[in-house]
């Protein structure tokens, strides 16, 4: 089975990105956002997704976080939907539900060509380390336009701010893992009724 690869490289007046994924790597990561809690949640994304990912965003940090949070965003659907192809042979939809100590997230995915997001992560501060909470739902948002998918991921409980978001990321990570691996029987197909996604 050939290895899915990609590599974009994103440059506007607010961010400069650079990036390159690999669906079928070892969980080898190097990511820098200038954003220390936001590369934390890519590192591990990274590391239980299976994938390799490197990342080198700049962007205009003076100003605020916003634009490097979006893109970055952006850009990590833009290599999965280039990874990806024609998406012939993919399980399609995936979901996981994760304990993270005292926190349950739940994510699912489906990578049909449909953009949507539904996001709740029920985290009650302003800032979680160095990162400006808020903007995850612009995060989430730049991926599900881009990759071409639903991307629901929900908090059901839990205490620490920390945990709720580290727990939507691993979920996230073993969704996106699950969703994009090939089912052998099917890999000359669309996963889809219509014949197109």
């Amino acid at each position: 089975m050939p290895v899915r690869t990609a590599a974009v490289k994103r440059i506007t007046k607010e961010t400069q990105i650079t990036g390159s994924l690999k669906i079928e790597g070892k969980g080898k990561y190097n990511v820098q956002t200038g954003i220390r809690f936001l590369d934390h949640m890519l590192e591990l994304f990274t590391k239980h997704g299976g994938f390799d990912l490197t990342l080198d965003a700049k962007g205009d940090l003076d100003v605020d976080q916003h634009h490097t949070v979006e893109d970055v965003g952006i850009v990590l659907g833009q290599l999965f939907a280039k990874a990806l192809g024609d998406r012939k042979g993919i399980n399609r939809a995936g979901y996981f539900v994760l304990p993270m100590d005292e926190t349950l997230a739940v994510v699912a995915v489906d990578l049909g060509g449909r953009p949507a997001l539904v996001y709740e992560d029920k985290v009650k501060v302003v800032l979680v380390g160095d990162l400006q909470t808020e903007l995850l739902h612009d995060f989430f948002d730049g991926f599900t336009v881009h990759v071409g998918g639903n991307l629901h991921a929900k908090i059901l409980y839990g205490r620490s701010n920390h945990h709720k978001i580290e727990g939507i990321f691993k979920c996230f990570a073993r969704a996106m893992k699950f969703a994009c691996s090939k089912d052998a029987r099917l890999k000359d197909q669309l996963p889809s009724t219509k014949g197109l996604l």
